[in-house]
């Protein structure tokens, strides 16, 4: 099973950062196979993937459209 892990609002710029960083290690176990990370303005995200339907890179997170925005 994947996991997912996030802070938003001010701590996001500051000790949430490191906060996630601890826990994505917590949930590591959940989703061995892929990690991803997004550091924004106010927000701070991550997951852990766990492949067992498509293995291919085409199916690694966070997914982004063809235009690339």
């Amino acid at each position: 099973m994947c996991g997912i892990a996030g802070v938003v609002g001010p701590l996001a710029d500051g000790a949430g950062r490191a906060w996630l960083d601890v826990a994505l290690a917590a949930i590591d176990h959940r989703g061995p196979d892929g990690h991803g990370r997004f550091d924004g303005p106010g927000v701070a995200l991550g997951h852990t993937r766990l492949a067992i339907r498509d293995l291919s890179e085409a199916a690694n997170q966070p997914m982004r459209p063809a235009c690339g925005d």
